[in-house]
């Protein structure tokens, strides 16, 4: 089997930088594989900082200060926020208001890759989902 693609939800991520017991067995076999591509949006990197910078996400400090590095280090890829994505993320028709989760969702659909969550919100948007 070819190199397989997946999307990290920014909890994922977290969990995953920061060696957290709740990622699941699946998610931590496929974050271990070298055969797959692991993407990390540049809308992850907002969200931390901006839920930093409200005082809701604490001891992310390290991360903030060099997130490229971070992502390097791990093996994973950054994708870019582009303007399909954007257009997307705006316009669907779903109700859910988190701009983060609605850009992702984005971005897994137009990219066709599943995104790794244990998050149920992205249910609402049909696409899929890996955990």
């Amino acid at each position: 089997m070819g190199e397989l693609r997946f999307l990290l939800d920014t909890h994922t991520l977290l969990w995953w930088m920061f060696d957290d017991g709740r990622l699941s067995e699946t998610a931590r076999e496929i974050l271990t594989d070298p055969a797959n591509e692991i993407l990390v949006s540049s809308a992850s990197a907002w969200e931390i900082a901006t839920k930093h910078r409200l005082g809701r996400l604490h001891g992310v400090e390290p991360l903030i200060v060099d997130m490229v590095a971070w992502v390097r280090r791990a093996g994973f890829s950054e994708l870019s926020v582009r303007i399909p994505h954007a257009q997307k993320a705006g316009s669907w028709p779903q109700t859910h208001r988190d701009p983060f989760d609605r850009m992702l969702a984005a971005q897994g659909t137009l990219e066709d890759v599943p995104l790794m969550t244990r998050d149920p919100a992205f249910e609402v948007f049909g696409i899929s989902v890996v955990w």
